[in-house]
């Protein structure tokens, strides 16, 4: 079996397994983290960080994690909820006026948050992605595809922006610095919205599925087709040197399954960690209430939406394009992260799930 590094519960030991058999079926390199109650029961890695298999995963590689950025972002914005700076039920232009025109006046901050704002797609080049004013320009312009909070369609990139935008407004702040110093900084979580140069070293670039090459492209996991004029994201955008510089947040960010864990713990824990509150747990509740229930327009089934995290069951979370996933359960304390480099096809890709399975299993053993 390939050869997993880091440290484990032995309660725990389906999980380091899981991952040792994922490799040897051929991914090329993965981290996998469980936290309970804050503290690591599983913190494990392995494989290699290149599409050669000649460089080991190290325990400080990070790697894109695509769309878990969400949960980072949207953690952010709930800061500002809790501190009575942005208020869920108040028109997103009342901080951001520019956004208040062409059909919008009416998308609520709840909205941006459970994608069911009507703005689900990225209309503009791949290239404007890296350029804030541009891209919130570009928002600016658009019109909701549906009366706001109607229906829901996964923002898959517009989210960040949206969210990002009405954060940068409150604080002046924009997202990859607000979260580098009101959650990343406090916690020494090692996970980046934006990543300087000199980390470049430490990056699992991201590999397209077998058979594909780096011009593979987003596809929603119901195979729905994108609207026409959305730009078709490829694998060799998102290993660019300017995709890891740019502020995308809603899938831009790099980090590793014990950083993604130690941040989501937050939301497993009632707000606080080590010390540090970031959040009330009336406010984590928020984050656990239904804002839509059906099909979702862009992912093409059935979702339910939270405030900035897709609901599973009693859980809370997402998954980033290509595998990586986080998942957290407040009733039991505990905060799932998976980050892989290694892309699947969507529909033959259930990793993330066989790992968070294999974290219940330990569950069962720890004493109440």
């Amino acid at each position: 079996m390939a050869d997993i590094q880091g440290s484990y519960d032995d309660l725990f030991i389906a999980v380091p397994q899981a991952l040792s058999v994922m490799l040897d079926e051929g991914d090329a390199g993965a981290s996998v983290a469980v936290f309970v109650d804050g503290e690591p029961v599983v913190d494990v890695w392995g494989g290699f960080t290149d599409a050669d298999r000649t460089t080991p995963w190290q325990r400080d590689t990070i790697t894109n994690v695509w769309s878990v950025t969400k949960t980072m972002t949207n953690l952010c914005a709930l800061i500002l909820v809790d501190r009575g700076e942005l208020d869920l039920d108040t028109p997103a232009g009342h901080y951001w006026p520019e956004f208040a025109r062409a059909g919008k006046e009416k998308v609520l901050v709840r909205h941006l948050l459970a994608h069911t704002a009507g703005l689900p797609d990225w209309d503009g080049p791949v290239e404007d992605l890296y350029d804030w004013t541009a891209a919130t320009a570009r928002l600016e312009a658009q019109t909701p595809q549906w009366e706001p909070g109607s229906a829901a369609g996964y923002h898959s990139l517009t989210q960040g922006f949206l969210v990002g935008e009405v954060i940068r407004r409150i604080t002046g702040a924009g997202p990859g610095a607000f979260f580098a110093r009101e959650v990343a900084g406090p916690l020494g979580a090692d996970f980046h919205i934006g990543l300087p140069a000199a980390q470049d070293h430490r990056v699992a670039l991201t590999i397209p599925p077998p058979g594909q090459d780096e011009d593979y492209t987003a596809s929603a996991p119901g195979g729905t087709t994108p609207a026409a004029g959305t730009a078709r994201l490829r694998v060799r955008d998102g290993n660019s040197a300017a995709w890891r510089r740019a502020e995308i947040p809603a899938a831009s960010g790099f980090g590793n399954a014990r950083s993604v864990a130690l941040v989501q713990s937050v939301m497993a824990r009632g707000g606080a960690l080590g010390g540090t509150r970031l959040l009330s747990p009336a406010v984590c509740e928020l984050a656990r209430q239904e804002q839509f229930k059906g099909e979702d327009r862009r992912l093409g089934m059935p979702v339910r939406w939270g405030l900035g995290y897709g609901l599973f069951d009693t859980g809370i979370g997402w998954g980033g394009w290509g595998g990586s996933l986080v998942v957290v359960d407040p009733d039991h304390r505990m905060a799932v992260a998976y980050v892989t480099h290694q892309m699947r096809e969507p529909a033959n890709d259930q990793r993330g799930l066989e790992l968070l399975m294999s974290a219940y299993d330990g569950l069962q053993g720890l004493k109440p």
